[in-house]
């Protein structure tokens, strides 16, 4: 980290994003002067307020900005934001200014990372390998696109000798990183916004799978072709490390887990869901070739809560049941309903869903249409744009991906309208789903399901 160590302040513009905020965290932690703008108070920005980190939310050059030495000042951002004065103030006085993606990657340059690539299970993945790595007692920071349920933060600092990477595809970020150990969970098409068809977001993996030195230290799933050698890992089929034998008791899943050379019995834990437990599988894989001991990795698997919006499930006293995900494509969208659908398959699920851009909706919607049919009754929300202006997609709505899904118990509504709709209806499972800013409904869902 020796190119960062110069640096004493480090200014944050978007520092309210999941990714930013952790690396915020991070020099915080290390002990470092950290401040930010964001353009709007979240939860998570009045978390790292109470943590000691200051933010504005104003587009103003105040005097903490004046007073900044630029030789000790780095400036890191994030390609979200497009136009701004403080960062124009930056650049136009010659501060260093890098992307985020270039910091984590110079932070990865100096540690033993362990990065975790794929269009899905990413999150789970890494927040998982952290935990391990943090019950083990490994000496290790991790930087993670989710709220740990453990850590209660997209954070967590146990020293600086492994660090555990969320390793984003979105803009070929992921490129930047330097990793010892790498996963790839999955590499289906998406983001075709930058990457332009599944052909060419293929190739973005395998340029990523090429940073790894070690064959034996990249882990795959099997059946994706990565155009390198490599460690394999699948649930319910042989592979080089791979799980079997699953059973669930009481809310609690079981399984085996098998290695090239071993068999370990009865892992349990309490994340639902068959690629959860393959999630589960290559962190399993990864830790014992740390060298941590099975007695050690059974123990701290079952501690693990998971993280929020990525199945996170209520059981009310009233039998009703409440699932809050962040899904949003439809492969995602497959494995939670199919999940419900397997463990609850007599219960009628309602699913509110909010499609997360205009160009996914568009690229996808044949497939979410199909993901979609599987629930019971559906409350289909207006699109989230995101960093997408609706005028460039013109014709491209819900109600128009609405007419594709073959189902008659559905219904487009906005979601300042949706908490009222959900109360009108029977159902026994209730799933909210989606990437936006669907986590409002959160709150007043769980104050009435535990009211009625």
């Amino acid at each position: 980290m020796s190119i960062l160590n110069k640096y004493q302040n480090f200014y944050f513009i978007g520092i309210g994003g999941i990714g930013m905020s952790a690396l915020a965290r991070y020099f915080h932690a290390n002990g470092k002067n950290v401040l930010g703008y964001d353009k709007t108070p979240t939860k998570l920005t009045a978390q790292l307020g109470f943590e000691g980190i200051d933010i504005s939310f104003e587009d103003v050059i105040d005097e903490k900005i004046m007073a900044f030495d630029k030789e000790e000042t780095l400036v890191i951002y994030t390609p979200a934001i497009k136009k701004l004065g403080i960062l124009d103030y930056f650049a136009s006085e010659s501060f260093e200014i890098l992307k985020r993606a270039k910091v984590l990657g110079l932070i990865t340059e100096n540690t033993d990372c362990i990065a975790i690539a794929g269009t899905h299970g990413k999150t789970t993945t890494s927040t998982l390998i952290a935990h391990l790595c943090k019950e083990a007692n490994l000496p290790s920071s991790a930087f993670l696109g989710g709220i740990s349920e453990n850590f209660k933060s997209n954070f967590d600092y146990n020293g600086n000798q492994f660090s555990v990477v969320e390793a984003d595809e979105y803009d070929r970020s992921f490129l930047n990183l330097s990793p010892d150990w790498a996963v790839v969970t999955s590499i289906d098409a998406d983001h075709l916004d930058i990457y332009g068809d599944r052909l060419h977001i293929e190739e973005g993996f395998r340029q990523f799978a090429a940073l790894v030195p070690n064959d034996n230290q990249l882990f795959v799933r099997k059946g994706i072709a990565i155009g390198r050698e490599h460690l394999t890992y699948a649930v319910n089929e042989e592979a080089d490390y791979y799980s079997d034998n699953l059973r669930m008791d009481h809310d609690k899943i079981y399984f085996d887990f098998h290695t090239p050379t071993q068999e370990i019995e009865d892992f349990v834990w309490e994340i639902p869901g068959i690629h959860n437990v393959e999630n589960a599988t290559v962190a399993l894989a990864i830790l014992s070739n740390l060298g941590v001991d099975f007695d050690t990795l059974k123990k701290a698997i079952t501690s693990f809560k998971g993280i929020k919006r990525r199945y996170t499930k209520h059981i009310f006293d009233n039998g009703k049941i409440y699932i809050d995900d962040y899904a949003h494509h439809p492969t995602e969208l497959n494995a939670v309903i199919g999940s419900i659908k397997t463990f609850y398959p007599t219960k009628k699920l309602l699913v509110v869903f909010q499609p997360h851009l205009f160009s996914r909706t568009r690229d996808f919607a044949e497939d979410f249409a199909r993901s979609l049919e599987k629930g019971d009754d559906l409350l289909l929300l207006d699109i989230y744009p995101a960093r997408e202006l609706q005028e460039n997609f013109e014709g491209i709505t819900s109600s128009w991906l609405a007419e594709k899904i073959e189902t008659e118990n559905k219904e487009v509504c906005a979601l300042q309208e949706t908490f009222e709709k959900i109360k009108e209806k029977d159902f026994d499972i209730l799933l909210t789903v989606g990437a936006g800013n669907i986590d409002t409904l959160y709150d007043p869902i769980m104050e009435w399901l535990a009211n009625v």
